[in-house]
């Protein structure tokens, strides 16, 4: 299955995870001050100005200076690029892979370099989730009630709006009193704009947390000296809360939430267009990944399937 995943789809394996680290630390040795890391360099700030996300630009920079490492100081040509292409392809997954081939894509593409990038992986897309990582509504419950239990009120509450916004873990800064008010938030986010529409009864939640902690304007979901909270922290406040929740931890992680939303959502309603509206979706397609149904589920249509037969 293939995504736009926060940790999800693109988690790599340990030793995958591993080998990135060794590259980092010999990158950051062997590339500074040189014309391929200026280059670099120019290619991170080429990226800001696009506009794109923090964590975008975190991600594309760590792979570029992974593959200047590769070339070792070498030319840029065809078959240095199918060289790199070969090294990560035997060391990652297709989808790690492919997240790091599409960085350096873009990177020649900002050098002038189209005709040198090279075709991702193929990756044949999967037609149910893992149930490993499958978060299930009773999970997301366990969760929030051991939130409750162990007076995390602000996680709770960051449970309960991803889960019933399906927005995603860097949108939660767009969250604010003033949009509480109005019953809607306005996301801008990777140079697109859309409305979402926001429960009243999670309103009233919200509205009742910010007046406690003497927010009255702004976001609702910020650090104590009113930076929005980093989702880094979320992520590991969500582990944390699935060992106590008796959740499996594999399928914790916030980006589960927006998939288990969009799974609930097309349950009811079966109006995938509009999901991909609400989700933020440019192509259709990405939103039929989201609600591909269980490996639980398939088993049972095809249990039922030779029943009939």
């Amino acid at each position: 299955m293939t995504g736009e995943g926060e940790n999800g789809n693109k988690e790599y394996s340990h030793v995958a995870r591993r080998h990135m680290t060794s590259w980092r630390v010999d990158t950051m040795q062997n590339t500074q001050n040189t014309p391929q890391a200026n280059a670099a360099a120019g290619y991170l700030d080429y990226l800001r100005q696009e506009e794109r996300s923090a964590a975008t630009i975190e991600k594309y920079g760590r792979y570029v200076r992974a593959f200047l490492l590769h070339l070792g100081g070498a030319a840029v040509t065809r078959d240095a690029v199918i060289a790199f292409k070969e090294a990560v392809a035997a060391k990652y997954t297709a989808s790690g892979a492919n997240g790091m081939l599409a960085a350096v894509n873009s990177f020649l593409d900002y050098l002038g370099r189209g005709e040198l990038k090279t075709r991702l992986l193929r990756v044949q897309r999967r037609m149910f989730l893992s149930p490993a990582r499958e978060l299930l509504r009773g999970d997301y419950e366990k969760l929030v009630r051991a939130a409750k239990d162990r007076g995390q009120r602000r996680m709770g509450l960051v449970l309960q709006t991803m889960f019933s916004t399906g927005i995603r873990v860097s949108e939660l800064c767009y969250i604010t009193v003033e949009a509480l008010a109005e019953g809607r938030a306005e996301i801008n986010m990777k140079g697109k704009a859309r409305v979402i529409l926001l429960q009243g009864k999670l309103c009233k939640k919200l509205l009742a947390f910010a007046k406690k902690q003497g927010i009255t304007s702004g976001s609702v979901f910020v650090t104590r000296r009113g930076n929005p909270i980093d989702r880094s922290n979320i992520w590991k406040a969500m582990k944390k809360l699935s060992f106590y929740a008796r959740v499996a931890g594999s399928k914790v992680f916030p980006h589960n939430l927006r998939h288990l939303f969009a799974c609930m959502y097309y349950k009811a309603n079966a109006d995938i267009a509009g999901l991909a509206s609400i989700l933020g979706h440019g192509d259709i397609n990405t939103t039929r990944v989201y609600v591909s149904t269980s490996g639980r589920e398939q088993l049972r249509r095809l249990d039922a399937l030779m029943r009939t037969g």
